[in-house]
C-alpha cells in the first residue's frame, strides 16, 4: 500500500502532464468549435498529436535517467526503494499511449461529443482489473509478478484504451468531418498557440502534484501505516475526483465553447450552474463516505490501529473533497477562457502556502496525520479564491485566442 502510493503519485505527475496538453487542445478546440471553423479543429488535433508523442517520449527517457537518483534522495526504507523503481521502470511505457487517449478524449468534449468518452474508460478500467487479477497473482493462466503485475497491467490497459478511442474516430467518420488527419498539416501558429496554451498548465499540474509527492515522501517519514492510510485517501481522491473533473472538463468546454459564440456574458451564470451540479453530486459522496468510513477502511487493512487511524483522516478528506467540488469549477472556467498564465499563478500561491503548511505540521511539530491532511483544506480554499476573484474581475472578456 505504501509503495503504491509514492508510485502512484510519481506516475501521475507524469500523467498530468500531459493531461495539461491535453487540456489545452481541449480548449482550443472549444473555442474553434464555438466559431463553427472544423477545419481549425482538425490542424489543432493533429498538432497536438505531434506534440503528444513527443513529449511523451522525452518523460520516458526523462524517468528511465532520474527515477533511481530521485528515489535514493527521498526514499528512506530501501525496499520501498527498489519496489518504486522496477514498477515505475515499466509503468512509463504506458505514456505515449496514455497521451494520445487523452488527447483523443480532449476531441471529443471539445465538440461536446461526451458520449464516446465512456467506452475507452470502460475497456480500459475493465482490462486492468483482470489484468490485475491474473499478472499479481499469477491467475488465468498468467505468470505470476506482483507489484510489477500491476504496471504491466496498467500499460496493456492503456493500449487497449487508445485503440478503442482511436476506432471511434473513425467509425464515427469524424477524421474526415473535422480533417483530423488528411491532410496531416504541422502548423507553426497553432503550435505555438498549443504550447503557449499548455505550458501554464503543465506548470499548474507539475507543481500540483510535486507538492503531492513531497508530502508522501515526508508521510513515508513517519512509518509505513501512514503511508498506507494516505495512499488509501489518495484513491479516494481518485474517485470523486472521476465526477468532480467530469464537471470541471463540462466547464472548461462550455465557458470556451460559449466565448467562441460571442456569449461571454453567460459565462458567470454557467459556471453558477456547474458548481452547484458538482457540489449536489459530492455532498451524496461526501455522507457515503462518513457513514461508511470504518467499511472503507476495513477494505484495505484489517488492523485495529489502522482503522481507527484512518477514520479521522477520512473525515479531513471527504470535508476537502467537498471544498474541492467548487475550487475546481472555478478554476477550469479560467482555463476555458484562454488565460492559462492566471492558472499557474493562482497554483503557485496556493503551493506556498501547502508546501509550507504540511512541513511544519509534518517535520517541525510532528503532528498527527490528520492535521497533514488539513492540507487540502488550505490549498483548495487559495484555488477557489483565486479563481472566483479573478472570473468577477472580467479580466478575461477581451482575450482571443
Amino acid at each position: 500500500m505504501g509503495t503504491a502510493g509514492i508510485t502512484g503519485v510519481y506516475y501521475l505527475l507524469m500523467a498530468m502532464l500531459g493531461n495539461g496538453l491535453s487540456s489545452a487542445v481541449q480548449t482550443i478546440i472549444a473555442r474553434r468549435s464555438g466559431e463553427d471553423n472544423k477545419k481549425a479543429i482538425g490542424i489543432t488535433f493533429s498538432n497536438g498529436f505531434v506534440v503528444s508523442l513527443g513529449l511523451s517520449f522525452i518523460y520516458i527517457l526523462f524517468s528511465i535517467l532520474f527515477t533511481p537518483i530521485f528515489f535514493k534522495w527521498f526514499l528512506h526504507h530501501e525496499h520501498v526503494q527498489t519496489l518504486s523503481e522496477e514498477f515505475i521502470f515499466i509503468r512509463v511505457w504506458g505514456l505515449p499511449f496514455l497521451y494520445v487517449f487523452q488527447l483523443v478524449n480532449s476531441f471529443f468534449m471539445g465538440t461536446g461529443n461526451t458520449r464516446f468518452l465512456m467506452y475507452g474508460t470502460v475497456v480500459q478500467a475493465g482490462l486492468n482489473i483482470v489484468l490485475d487479477y491474473g499478472l499479481i497473482f499469477g491467475k488465468l493462466g498468467m505468470p505470476a509478478l506482483g507489484f510489477n503485475g500491476a504496471a504491466v497491467a496498467s500499460v496493456l490497459s492503456e493500449v487497449a484504451g487508445m485503440l478503442v478511442v482511436i476506432f471511434i474516430i473513425f467509425r464515427k467518420k469524424y477524421a474526415e468531418q473535422f480533417y483530423l488527419w488528411s491532410p496531416f498539416q504541422i502548423q507553426t501558429k497553432t503550435l505555438k498557440l498549443i504550447i503557449k496554451t499548455a505550458l501554464p498548465l503543465k506548470g499548474q499540474y507539475a507543481i500540483s502534484l510535486t507538492s503531492w509527492l513531497f508530502f508522501y515522501l515526508l508521510i513515508e517519514h513517519q512509518g509505513e501505516q501512514s503511508l498506507a492510510i494516505s495512499n488509501l485517501m489518495r484513491n479516494l481522491f481518485s474517485f470523486t475526483g472521476i465526477f468532480i473533473w467530469a464537471f470541471a472538463s463540462t466547464t472548461n468546454t462550455m465557458v470556451s465553447t460559449a466565448i467562441g459564440q460571442n456569449r461571454s456574458e453567460d459565462v458567470m451564470q454557467i459556471v453558477q450552474h456547474i458548481v452547484i451540479l458538482s457540489f449536489s453530486f459530492t455532498a451524496v459522496l461526501f455522507i457515503f463516505m462518513n457513514v461508511n468510513a470504518y467499511g472503507l477502511l476495513s477494505l484495505f487493512g484489517d488492523s485495529s490501529s489502522f482503522i481507527q487511524a484512518g477514520i479521522p483522516v477520512i473525515r479531513m478528506v471527504s470535508s476537502a473533497i467537498l471544498l474541492q467540488s467548487i475550487s475546481v469549477i472555478w478554476l477550469n472556467a479560467v482555463t476555458g477562457t484562454g488565460k492559462t498564465g492566471i492558472n499557474l499563478m493562482i497554483e503557485l500561491v496556493a503551493i506556498i502556502f501547502y508546501g509550507a503548511y504540511i512541513y511544519v505540521i509534518i517535520e517541525v511539530w510532528k503532528m498527527d496525520l490528520v492535521w497533514a491532511w488539513a492540507s487540502e483544506m488550505i490549498y483548495w480554499s487559495v484555488i477557489l479564491a483565486g479563481s472566483y476573484f479573478y472570473m468577477r474581475s472580467r479580466q478575461w472578456m477581451n482575450y482571443r485566442m
